[in-house]
């Protein structure tokens, strides 16, 4: 049979199977052409249901009292020097006031809040910036695998690093008997803005380090080599060549570092209490005494802030997209170097004090969480975890047990990636495409990340859990629903700043073969562009997944009198009791599901990697 006869044979077989199902093809191929559209259109209904309506519901909340609309209790927030120390005389036109404000609460609430953001990222940025350098400059086996581990704390459930942190820090811990094995006094951490600040550095120094490791090994040696041959020092040639290269990725580092600070809620809950409280922490005991118009008019006031910085990042970040990765990137060292000097022998022995610290600051909290579950005041003891298993068999339905924490924790997690996961890869496409419509999406992305999770739990408390009527019926979402649609909010982000880079860096010449050979849109977006972005996909699969297992925020609130507790919520419970001995053994249960739910999504996320 000839080529023209294999062809014609074809049409023919085509012809017949749209004059046999006539029916059935034009809705498909209508499918086909708008999907993209459908999609969207479904991803912008979804946001504007489980994400803006209640942060709008929180918004009118803040001006609509008893029925009545007024601005009285925002008035009252913002003349408050509670809430915003030396300002509020500001704000209130009482100038003369300022002195006298400033002598007794400088600062408020908000202005506490900024200030330990702005020490959490100095301390993550100094904490960092070392092991940025150790993972870029330096060769030694293991070096991929622990620059992959950089990204566990950050999606470590927080309640779990606090505990660790209580168990580490406390007046009994290891810090505490190490002091004490060297003649040195006990130290109280617990309770500190100190402890607050290591905590803060524990989760956001991962990621200022991954961020600027990846700036390290894209810039160009020879313009360092260049200043060298022209008689630069070593530190001139830092100072003027290769600064300047990392300095945005710096930046963007720190900048993320503070918003992520600014929203901190579990570990200023458990590691500072309302003593040290910031305005999420605020907000969070305001929602608990209902008092629901000063808790929204607080959450503006931080919805606002953040939306300007994220603002902020969005803006350098498109002025640093055009940089691309250098052609000669400069050559790693080796631990142990083979020409010894005075110099080499002094850098190392920097690189031994930072893996010192860092052994400390990140090891310690996690392994004494451990260590803690297995011990009491006698030594080894089972008698933690045996109270887990006593409270599932024998507890009441009101108490909280671990097992069905564990189901929930796992449930949740997979719904919301089979939810996150189309949104993600839907707002990437809208965004990799350009055009009017682009920076809109990219917006709209990044709006959750801007907004707390205990606002959009306030939110959905507001307004779907307790019932909105829509065209005469009665729309109603609670339980396991509503906090299915919270993780989904707050984990589609992280696809598509998973997705969208290397969409747009996809060679369009194979997508446009693909499509002026017959492919639609949909078609060549499945065939061609998604096999190639397919690292990126898994990468944000697993982070979806990882963060509805360890989101504390809006669960703790959208959890409250109902069996849809997760295992963070969980923990967290059992530190409310004061048995600190059940909440280190829940904390343990749940490092081994979240690692083991790691190893899984990476292993199956791993086969697309290149």
């Amino acid at each position: 049979m000839t080529r023209d006869g294999a062809g014609g044979d074809a049409t023919s077989r085509g012809d017949a199977q749209a004059r046999r199902a006539p029916g059935q093809r034009v809705p498909t191929r209508w499918l086909e052409r708008h999907a993209l559209a459908v999609l969207g259109a479904a991803t912008a209904a979804v946001l504007l249901v489980v994400f803006y309506y209640p942060v709008l519901t929180v918004f009118a909340d803040a001006v609509r009292v008893g029925g009545a609309w007024t601005l009285d209790v925002v008035a009252d927030v913002l003349t408050d020097p509670f809430y915003f120390g030396a300002l509020a005389p500001v704000f209130a036109g009482e100038f003369g006031q300022v002195g006298a404000v400033a002598a007794e609460s400088p600062l408020g609430l908000v202005g506490f809040t900024a200030y330990q953001a702005l020490l959490s990222t100095v301390a993550s940025v100094a904490l960092g910036l070392p092991g940025a350098y150790v993972l870029s400059r330096y060769e030694f086996p293991g070096r991929r695998t622990l620059r992959s581990l950089t990204i566990l704390p950050f999606v470590l459930p927080s309640i779990m690093v606090a505990i660790g942190f209580v168990a580490f820090f406390g007046t009994n811990g290891p810090l505490n008997d190490l002091l004490a094995a060297l003649g040195l006094g006990p130290v109280n951490l617990l309770f500190t803005l100190e402890a607050i600040v290591v905590a803060h550095a524990f989760y956001n120094a991962p990621l200022v380090a991954r961020v600027t490791t990846a700036a390290w090994e894209s810039v160009d040696a020879r313009m360092v080599e260049t200043a060298r041959s022209l008689g630069a020092d070593p530190w001139r040639a830092f100072r003027d060549v290769l600064a300047p290269q990392l300095l945005p990725a710096i930046l963007t580092g720190a900048l993320l570092t503070f918003i992520f600070t600014f929203m901190s809620f579990p570990i200023v809950l458990a590691l500072g209490g309302f003593e040290l409280a910031t305005v999420e922490v605020w907000v969070y005991s305001l929602v608990q005494e209902l008092d629901y118009a000063e808790a929204a008019t607080l959450a503006v006031v931080e919805t606002v802030l953040s939306l300007a910085l994220t603002y902020a990042y969005l803006r350098f970040e498109a002025r640093q997209s055009g940089g691309g990765r250098a052609a000669n990137p400069p050559a790693r060292k080796r631990l142990l170097p083979a020409d010894p000097s005075p110099g080499a022998a002094l850098e190392r022995l920097g690189v031994l004090a930072y893996a010192l610290v860092v052994a400390v600051v990140f090891a310690g909290p996690v392994l004494t969480m451990v260590v803690e579950s297995l011990t009491g005041p006698n030594g080894f003891t089972l008698q933690y975890y045996r109270f887990l298993v006593e409270r599932q068999v024998e507890g009441a339905s009101f108490q909280t047990k671990p097992g069905v924490a564990v189901r929930n924790s796992l449930l949740f997690g997979v719904a919301t990636l089979l939810a996150a996961l189309p949104m993600g890869v839907t707002v990437s496409v809208l965004t990799a495409r350009g055009g009017r419509w682009a920076r809109l999406a990219d917006v709209a992305a990044m709006a959750p990340f801007a907004v707390s999770g205990v606002v959009v739990g306030l939110g959905m408390l507001r307004g779907l859990v307790f019932g909105v009527d829509l065209f005469g019926h009665r729309l109603q979402i609670t339980g396991p629903v509503a906090i299915v649609a919270a993780h989904a909010v707050a984990a589609y982000p992280f696809v598509v700043r998973n997705v969208a880079p290397l969409l747009g860096g996809v060679d369009r010449s194979v997508v446009e073969s693909a499509r002026a050979l017959g492919a639609t849109r949909v078609r060549a977006l499945l065939d061609v562009e998604l096999p190639l972005v397919a690292s990126g996909v898994a990468a944000g699969a697993a982070f979806a997944f990882a963060i509805s297992i360890g989101e504390f925020d809006s669960t703790v609130i959208l959890a409250t009198g109902s069996s849809s507790y997760t295992m963070p919520v969980a923990v967290e419970r059992y530190i409310g009791n004061r048995t600190l001995g059940p909440a280190t053994a829940m904390g343990t249960v749940l490092l081994a599901v979240t690692s083991l739910s790691f190893v899984v999504v990476d292993r199956l996320g791993g086969r697309w990697e290149a």
